[in-house]
C-alpha cells in the first residue's frame, strides 16, 4: 500500500526530507508520491515515516491496485 498526498497538501516541505527512498516529489500543484518508488519505509522504519509528520495529515496509506 503507497501512500498517496490529497489535495489538502498545502506543500509545507515536511514530509520530504523524511522518506528514504526520495518517492515525495512537487506535483503540478501539490507534492505527490511516486507509488514506485514508495515502500512505506520497509526496511527503514517500521511505519510511514511522511504521514506523522504531515501537520494537516493530508497522507494516507492507499490499498494496492
Amino acid at each position: 500500500m503507497p501512500v498517496v498526498i490529497d489535495s489538502d497538501c498545502i506543500n509545507c516541505d515536511m514530509c520530504v526530507p523524511e522518506c528514504p527512498n526520495d518517492a515525495i516529489a512537487m506535483g503540478k500543484e501539490h507534492y505527490v508520491v511516486d507509488v514506485n518508488k514508495c515502500t512505506e519505509c520497509e526496511g527503514f522504519y517500521d511505519e510511514p515515516a511522511c504521514i506523522p509528520v504531515c501537520p494537516i495529515e493530508c497522507m494516507t496509506l492507499i490499498p494496492d491496485a
